[in-house]
């Protein structure tokens, strides 16, 4: 996969189709969507992608596909899953997996799938087939694959691959930790950039105000040393040629 994606990543923005696998996995095709995600990432580390175009991609990918697969499973049922031709065996035991946990977790199992290789890709489909209200399906839904999707991506992008097998090892409920930190480090990290940016913007309007009134005292001392009568031209006035008063009168 890795070979295979270097060689996409190569060939300008036909790396970025590597997160829309995971699209195809979520409405039921068995895709390596999870790999494809952190491959994805760990090219964006080496310069190669846009991590935050990556994952973009893969997030949308996960809903889209995920509403697809719900819509399939409501209006063709489980008998098309589980039909005959290729990966039927990988099909028929998501399908079995996918309906264990829907017995047990509910419509909350819409989320954990997410996390959960060979669930996840028939969860939207069960949803369907159990005719579960679309906004409560596309709440669950959003919520796992945004949470997935920063978890892999972001823990592919800082650690690399090694990182993201270990927190593959870690369980379902360490994973979804890694998620809500993710997006919580992520807010962090835009609210201190975004104050960041405001102190600068203030520190440069004091700046501008501070300078206003230099310009009018420099303004003012102008004026001053103008209206101010100059001291040679009084000493010219004082010291002037007047006639004498004894030429006037012998002439």
């Amino acid at each position: 996969m890795l070979a295979l994606a270097t060689i996409l990543a190569a060939t300008s923005s036909l790396g970025y189709a590597l997160p829309a696998i995971i699209g195809l996995e979520s409405f039921g095709v068995p895709a390596p969507g999870e790999t494809a995600l952190i491959t994805a990432a760990v090219l964006a580390s080496e310069g190669k992608l846009n991590i935050w175009l990556v994952l973009l991609i893969g997030i949308s990918s996960a809903i889209i596909g995920d509403s697809i697969g719900y819509e399939l499973g409501r209006h063709l049922g489980r008998e098309v899953l589980t039909a005959r031709g290729p990966l039927r065996s990988e099909r028929v035991r998501a399908v079995e997996t996918g309906e264990r946990f829907f017995a047990k977790h509910g419509a909350k199992t819409v989320f954990f799938a997410r996390w959960i290789t060979g669930v996840r890709s028939a969860a939207a489909w069960l949803a369907g087939i159990d005719e579960m209200p679309y906004l409560k399906f596309l709440t669950y839904n959003a919520a796992g694959a945004i949470t997935w999707g920063l978890s892999y991506g972001l823990v592919g992008y800082f650690g690399g691959q090694a990182a993201a097998d270990a927190i593959k090892t870690a369980g379902t409920y360490a994973l979804i930790a890694v998620g809500v930190a993710a997006v919580l480090l992520l807010g962090f990290w835009l609210w201190r950039r975004r104050r960041r940016a405001q102190s600068q913007t203030e520190a440069t309007l004091e700046g501008a105000d501070r300078a206003r009134p230099q310009d009018g005292a420099e303004g003012a001392q102008d004026t001053e040393d103008q209206a101010r009568p100059d001291p040679g031209a009084e000493g010219a006035d004082q010291t002037g040629v007047r006639p004498s008063p004894d030429r006037s009168r012998r002439s």
